[in-house]
């Protein structure tokens, strides 16, 4: 099952109070960033999170879940209306995250 643009919107909508939010299509389901690092992303309309350390303390209860077969397990952030909750969540994803790493230079 292929997420929704709309489930998409919604997620954005409610993290709209993060700075540097941004999306990529990828094979019907959407990776999302913040400030230039993978966070998670939207997969059969779920919103999934990296299991960081501080998303674990933030979620201890939530689910594990497979965003597809053969991937990595995330967490199931099951409560995406809460927009503080998110910002935390967001912000505390990203101190945690590695910093991104340079593009390939192409070739002249």
């Amino acid at each position: 099952m292929a997420s929704s643009k709309g489930y998409l919107e919604f997620i954005l909508e409610q993290l709209s109070g993060t700075e540097g939010v941004t999306y990529r299509s990828m094979m019907s389901e959407y990776i999302l960033y913040v400030r230039g690092k993978v966070i998670g992303g939207i997969y059969d309309d779920r919103f999934l999170v990296k299991p960081t350390p501080s998303a674990l303390a933030l979620m201890p209860e939530a689910a594990r879940e497979l965003p597809y077969e053969g991937a990595k397990e995330m967490l199931l952030v099951d409560n995406p209306e809460d927009r503080e909750f998110l910002r935390t969540l967001m912000d505390a994803l990203y101190d945690d995250l590695p910093e991104p790493k340079p593009g390939r230079k192409k070739k002249s």
